[in-house]
């Protein structure tokens, strides 16, 4: 179903956030674990439990696996239903790869649109994006098909593709299948200098199911959402600067966007919890604004 609300004009330009100086969010220098986010070498079980994730992720994440993940949920054939209840399903997701919190994930959701909509109040489909980003969580549980953690959470990163140093313990990539394959084996592998992400095979997770999601469901929000969707868990790319030798135009623009989102989605967490039911109406209003009453999943 798609709705016929124009896409927002965005402009070349992201607006400064006027508040920093004053009362608008600023990013801590540690979790809430006392360790700095993303520290994947701190000495912890949870780290270590970390890094066993990165070793399955990078064996079993083959461009082939990717491709068949795509071709099972791009039918759209698990649920029916709106966005605000897969939020309140999502309660039943902890992503076991996040080293900075324990927290339902729900309330990370509500405290990165909450800190983004204080700073960059004008800006309601950004608000609505940082809700939604991570509803592609619900690949986790049974009625999705249950997948394992590697499948569904963790960094992003492309393939069919070298695999770039920057990613994470990038050692165990060594073991994938696709690692020897010579197709695979260059910098652009199979692709063209520039021939622009949309074109990109990425890992599959729950940043490309959301994608699909929406892209499927008729979602007008603008291409800055769906690529902060898509793209806020390659943090090889909009934390390391690796595989821009991909990206076109759009795909600059865009990166714009989101890296004022991931300072958001990344250091909002927090164990000071939002009050759901006051601030629901206010993403109930945006949802219906960007997105049918009811989704195919």
């Amino acid at each position: 179903m798609a709705i016929l609300n124009d896409q927002p004009a965005l402009g070349n330009n992201v607006p400064k956030n006027n508040n920093e100086a004053k009362d608008g969010f600023m990013a801590p220098d540690i979790n809430s674990y006392g360790h700095s986010f993303r520290d994947y070498d701190v000495e912890s079980e949870r780290q270590k439990g970390v890094e066993e994730f990165y070793r399955l992720q990078h064996i079993n994440q083959t461009y082939d696996f990717a491709k068949r993940m795509r071709e099972i949920y791009v039918t759209m054939d698990k649920a029916e239903m709106g966005i605000w209840e897969c939020c309140e399903l999502l309660n039943e997701v902890v992503d076991d790869n996040d080293p900075d919190l324990d927290e339902a994930q729900i309330q990370h959701l509500l405290q990165s649109a909450e800190a983004i909509r204080k700073d960059y109040p004008d800006q309601d489909w950004l608000h609505l994006t940082a809700l939604i980003h991570d509803l592609g969580k619900i690949l986790l549980l049974p009625r999705f098909g249950a997948l394992p953690q590697w499948a569904v959470v963790g960094d992003t990163f492309p393939l069919g593709c070298a695999f770039d140093e920057s990613n994470i313990h990038h050692k165990y990539f060594k073991n994938n299948p696709d690692y020897q394959c010579p197709a695979y084996k260059t910098k652009n592998g199979i692709y063209t200098e520039g021939c622009g992400l949309q074109n990109v095979m990425m890992s599959w997770g729950h940043d490309e199911y959301m994608y699909l999601v929406a892209k499927k469901n008729g979602s007008t929000l603008p291409s800055a959402g769906l690529f902060i969707i898509r793209f806020h868990s390659f943090y090889p790319l909009h934390k390391e600067g690796a595989y821009t030798h991909l990206m076109n135009e759009e795909d600059f623009e865009n990166l714009k966007w989101l890296e004022v989102f991931n300072k958001y989605d990344l250091y909002s967490k927090s164990k000071v919890l939002v009050d759901v039911e006051k601030v629901k109406p206010y993403y109930m209003s945006l949802i219906e604004k960007y997105f049918p009453v009811k989704l195919r999943w």
